[in-house]
């Protein structure tokens, strides 16, 4: 099973991501910087990536770094008011772009689709 990868450093969403992984028994990694992301993607063919918008990491990115050669769908959340930046995000190659209260309500849903892809 491929695992999921998370660039996201809100302590809050970290572990809502981990938990809810842990439930319906999906393997999570969760970084704080995009290179590491980058990296762990590039050694590891992932089965989604996940990224917080808003991190305070640069995520876009993380998201232009994964380019070409990715090809796990990479979902970005972020608050509902940044139109701007979710355009951008999808721009860089963001496959899906959300609020975070639909992050937060589909996160379930977004694990188990990764799982039954692998």
């Amino acid at each position: 099973m491929g695992r999921v990868l998370a660039l996201v450093d809100d302590l809050f969403f970290r572990q809502k991501i981990v938990e809810t992984a842990r439930l319906t028994d999906v393997e999570v990694a969760c970084f704080a910087t995009p290179q590491d992301l980058v990296d762990e993607a590039r050694a590891h063919a992932p089965a989604l990536i996940l990224v917080d918008l808003n991190s305070t990491q640069n995520p876009m990115e993380a998201i232009e770094k994964l380019g070409a050669g990715n090809s796990a769908p990479v979902i970005g959340f972020l608050s509902h008011v940044q139109v701007d930046l979710a355009e951008r995000a999808r721009r860089a190659g963001c496959t899906e772009v959300m609020p975070r209260s639909q992050f937060s309500k589909e996160l379930p849903s977004i694990l188990a689709r990764a799982k039954a892809a692998t």
